[in-house]
């Protein structure tokens, strides 16, 4: 993958600096402009803004050229195609060295001019984390973004306090880049939903901690341009990308008969049973098409590395045919983040 100069500096500063931050662009001008300025106000640390464009309108590409010309802050590149959001990330991560990585939705605002700031600490405070996810807000009213919540129901209650946690929600989180780099980054074959899970078991399975931190705060505006929409593909890459996954973790089709089925109950429930079929049969290739360089397919996650997802996920959780039947039988519910 290779991502060509649009505007801005052609590289990162060639010294050592805390954070690059992220954003991937795909129209929704506004509220990525929006994003920019809040990105390039953090104060308190040194950053570079990284913003990859995955195939805007001319005008679009225009106004974010605007936003960064002439700036030695931050780098505007274009991929010419939508690359997803784990590959795109992958491709705007790889272009910068700062030793965090923190990721912003491109309609998303940090809450406060330090939030990268307190993220970076937050890692130097632990060095056994590879992750932290932020909270995120409705922009609207600073209420909790119920649909990007990624964590047990059972700790909503919580939203505000800390917690170590098996993912985070890819709106606003940051990424030790030592932990990056030696995980991989993300599985660029997930292309959309779940990519955050799947590089969280693969940390986790190498040692490495997650933290949720409910005093470091995103607000999200949630935006519905360009927005995978759960009638078009959304849903097939909930249900192939969460099969995968499994698959990855040596699951046979036997094991995940009780979650293909649910997937099936829900797709004919809501209209969408052709997408959950496709999903199903896309799930039983995607290893062969994805290759090892995908990681850990066919491998069991270590012991202390299931025993750690059983603390800090499943106890939450309930037992496994509950936690499935809620899984895949309840209502449907917009998934965080978009491509």
């Amino acid at each position: 993958m290779t991502a060509h100069l649009l505007a801005g500096a052609a590289d990162p500063p060639t010294g050592q600096y805390d954070a690059d931050i992220i954003i991937l662009a795909l129209d929704r001008a506004d509220e990525t402009l929006a994003a920019i300025t809040s990105a390039l106000s953090q104060t308190g640390v040194s950053t570079h803004l990284l913003i990859l464009d995955q195939g805007s309108r001319a005008d679009t590409l225009n106004r974010l050229a605007e936003a960064v010309a002439g700036r030695n802050d931050a780098t505007l590149l274009t991929a010419g195609a939508n690359l997803g959001v784990a590959g795109g990330r992958n491709l705007a991560s790889s272009r910068g060295h700062g030793r965090v990585i923190v990721a912003l939705d491109n309609d998303a605002e940090f809450a406060t001019a330090d939030t990268v700031a307190h993220l970076v600490a937050a890692l130097d405070g632990e060095p056994g984390l590879a992750a932290i996810g932020c909270r995120i807000v409705t922009f609207a009213d600073g209420r909790d973004d119920l649909s990007s919540w990624g964590y047990p129901a059972t700790l909503l209650p919580c939203a505000g306090d800390c917690f170590d946690t098996v993912t985070y929600v890819g709106a606003g989180h940051a990424i030790r880049r030592t932990a990056w780099e030696q995980t991989g980054g993300y599985d660029a074959a997930l292309f959309f939903c779940w990519e955050e899970f799947d590089f969280c078991l693969r940390a986790i399975a190498l040692g490495w901690r997650v933290r949720y931190r409910g005093d470091i705060v995103i607000r999200h505006k949630v935006c519905g341009e360009r927005r995978v929409d759960w009638s078009a593909d959304r849903w097939f890459y909930f249900v192939r990308n969460r099969l995968y996954i499994e698959r990855k973790l040596g699951r046979r089709w036997p094991t995940m008969a009780l979650r293909t089925a649910g997937y099936l109950l829900k797709g004919i429930r809501n209209g969408v049973l052709p997408q959950t079929l496709r999903a199903v049969l896309a799930a039983g290739r995607l290893p062969s098409l994805a290759g090892k360089a995908s990681g850990r397919i066919g491998q069991s996650l270590p012991p202390a590395a299931a025993f750690y997802l059983r603390r800090n996920d499943l106890a939450h959780r309930g037992p496994p045919l509950a936690r499935i039947r809620r899984e895949v039988l309840s209502r449907i519910v917009r998934a965080p983040g978009g491509a």
